[in-house]
Parts: C-alpha cells; structure tokens; sequence
C-alpha cells in the first residue's frame, strides 16, 4: 500500500533497476536513462514512459481495514502501462541495430527481474513491503501505434510493460465505534 506518491514510486522503482543494470555497459552514464516522453527525450538513450494507469479488478479489496476507532475504505489497486524507448546516439547506418540492442538488453533485465521487492523498491513501496510485477503486454501493432501518438514524431519500437498492482491507500474512513456495554435481558414464557 502506498500514499499518493505511489506511481512515482513505481516508476523511479523501475528506473533505479534499468539505471544499475545498463550503466556503464551499454549505457556510458545512468543519468542517461530516465524518465520521459519518447518524443520529449531529449539527451536520453532510454525514457521510460508511464503512459497509462488502470484499476486491476483481481487486486481490488472491499473490505473495511480497521485502524483504531475510524474504519479505512480500501485501497486502490492500480496497474500502470509504461513504454521503454532506446533513443541511439549512433550513425544512421548503425542506429536502429544499436537501439535493438539496447531493447534487448531492457528485456532481459525486466525478464530476471520480473518481481522487485524490499530495498529495490522507492519510497512507500519500499516502507509497505509489497512486491512490484513487471510483466510485457502484448499489443497488436495497432495498439501500439495508438499509444504512440506525440505529434510529428515517427513511431519507434519500444518495449511495453505492466508495473503491479500497485496499491492507492484512501484517505476516507468513517468513524466507529467499540461495543463497551452488554446488556442481556431474559424473560419469562
């Protein structure tokens, strides 16, 4: 469970992972991975990109969480949708071979680090002790178009991930109150 900083959290979980993981062997600097729009790049060899969040039904709780004298509604169970784009500084002629391999290799890094937990977590993540799933989605090539929408700029490939469920804690609770009496009336028939 995590306040509202919880897909933040998420993202900078996955960026610190691709940062440990890529630099310096195919990344000279982990500064160069971050994340961004693909078409807001700028200097960057791989953005990552939050570009959906959607509720995850077989996550979702119903059931009151008792805290004290007030009764917690529930948190929110999220899935959020990122695309990791390589962004090759490389010539023209070496370019989309060079950013292959760079998407590569993000496969394989989120392939063994499918499920983070712990100390590879950010923030409320962290301090909750849940897991973070990383798994691909499988989008037809007309999905994937339909995401890549950012204006002028050309499709490029890029790997599409689900990072969750993550949990939204509610702010909302109602307050209640404990039995402190018990009156038993017997009668007569």
């Amino acid at each position: 469970m995590g306040s509202y900083t919880i897909i933040a959290d998420a993202g900078a979980s996955l960026l610190r992972l691709l940062r440990e993981e890529l630099a310096p062997d195919m990344v000279p600097q982990q500064e160069l991975i971050g994340m961004a729009n693909p078409a807001d790049k700028g200097d960057l060899i791989i953005s990552i990109y939050i570009c959906s969040v959607r509720d995850n039904a077989d996550s979702r709780r119903n059931d009151m969480i008792v805290e004290g004298d007030v009764m917690k509604y529930p948190p929110r169970a999220m899935d959020l949708e990122c695309l990791i784009t390589a962004h090759s500084t490389a010539d023209r002629l070496t370019r989309t071979l060079d950013e292959h391999r760079l998407l590569g290799k993000v496969a394989e890094v989120l392939y063994d680090n499918s499920i983070m937990r712990g100390s590879a977590l950010e923030g409320t993540l962290a301090e909750s002790g849940a897991d973070l799933r990383i798994t691909p989605i499988q989008y037809s090539m007309e999905e994937m178009m339909r995401l890549w929408q950012f204006g002028d700029t050309p499709y490029k490939l890029s790997l599409a991930y689900r990072l969750g469920p993550v949990m939204l804690d509610s702010n909302r609770v109602k307050p209640v109150s404990r039995v402190k009496e018990r009156r038993i009336t017997v009668r007569e028939k």
